[in-house]
């Protein structure tokens, strides 16, 4: 006869395991949904871009010389400060003139006495009192004594070495009684209050290029800060090496505060400003040669491959891939894929402008 206590046992055994199975057929836990991914978006408007051309360059003085002097002497004086302004025609460097001021004075006697003897000649050949030849020769004495005056003046002019043009005065090279050669340089000097900026663009620009166009230059050692110029000359051969065609800008410069040899960037303006879709760079991500941005749609985040055009500082031009009113995200990147939920601010602000 059998156990009937331990047959009850199994009966309810059996009967908590078919409850179980009631509750999931299968035996599998149901998994929890994965919470959304927190972002910031901003929403994609139509923004005035202007239409230009970078490039590279450096500056230049307006006009820039290095002094020399023309003739062999000591130098006696020199009358300015290095790093200062000097004004044009002063006198910059003065060489001992004992000797070219005792041949201009020689030569001024000369030219004096050649025109007594000239103005008495052509009075005696009136009276008939010498001969045509001689009055000749006096007339020609006289030409050779005011040649001889000039050539004398001009060599004691080059005793004084004066500046060109306004300009600031860099770092001379000589001292006071330094004896200095033909050629030997003294000191340079920039016109500064207006400079020049030259830098090449390739030669597909070109039908896009005409003196008169602005463009924008950035320095490195002005950091945030654009000065405006405008393009005034256009070099009329193309670089045979580089296929690059030469330009010059020029910019006011009243301060003096941009000086020749600074690395500049150029943002040289081509058309007028034309509606375009911009947006911050953080949002673009690239995989392989594609760039992609992820759109926001129905509170998921859709992968979407754009083409890009002009790029700007933060910010990028998207030419395909996008529409106005486009929300996408521009933070959190890095933890989404394509179709996962996310969660944001809906007053989020239109992408910024420049």
């Amino acid at each position: 006869m059998k156990n009937p206590i331990r047959r009850g046992a199994l009966l309810l055994v059996m009967a908590a395991l078919s409850v179980g199975c009631g509750d999931n057929a299968s035996g599998a836990a149901t998994p929890a949904a994965a919470p959304a991914v927190p972002i910031e978006t901003v929403v994609v408007e139509p923004q005035p871009l202007n239409q230009e051309l970078v490039a590279v360059g450096s500056l230049r003085s307006d006009e820039a010389v290095v002094l020399s002097s023309e003739i062999a002497g000591r130098i006696t004086r020199i009358n300015f400060d290095e790093g200062q302004r000097v004004q044009r025609g002063q006198v910059l460097f003065e060489l001992d003139d004992a000797i070219y001021r005792a041949e201009f004075d020689q030569a001024q006697a000369n030219a004096r006495l050649a025109h007594r003897n000239h103005e008495r000649a052509v009075e005696l050949f009136a009276r008939h009192l010498i001969a045509q030849s001689d009055r000749d020769n006096a007339a020609a004495n006289l030409e050779v004594s005011n040649a001889a005056l000039a050539l004398a003046r001009a060599r004691l002019a080059k005793t004084r070495i004066a500046a060109p043009f306004d300009g600031l005065a860099g770092l001379r090279r000589v001292s006071p009684g330094d004896y200095v050669a033909v050629g030997q340089e003294l000191v340079g000097v920039e016109a500064v209050t207006r400079v020049k900026v030259d830098f090449r663009l390739p030669e597909a620009a070109l039908s896009q290029l005409r003196v008169g166009q602005k463009l924008r230059i950035e320095i490195d050692a002005f950091t945030g800060k654009a000065f405006e110029g405008e393009l005034y000359a256009i070099e009329p051969r193309v670089a045979d090496d580089t296929r690059s065609i030469g330009l010059r800008a020029r910019l006011d410069n009243p301060d003096a505060q941009l000086r020749p040899g600074l690395f500049a960037r150029v943002r040289l303006q081509t058309r007028e400003p034309v509606p375009a879709l911009l947006i911050p760079e953080q949002a673009i991500f690239p995989r392989g040669s594609q760039q992609f941005v992820y759109v926001i749609d129905g509170g998921k985040a859709l992968q979407r491959e754009i083409s890009l055009g002009q790029r700007l500082p933060g910010r990028a031009e998207v030419t395909q891939g996008l529409e106005a009113g486009t929300r996408i995200a521009i933070t959190g990147l890095q933890r989404l894929s394509n179709g996962v939920a996310v969660s944001f601010d809906a007053a989020d602000k239109p992408a910024p402008g420049g």
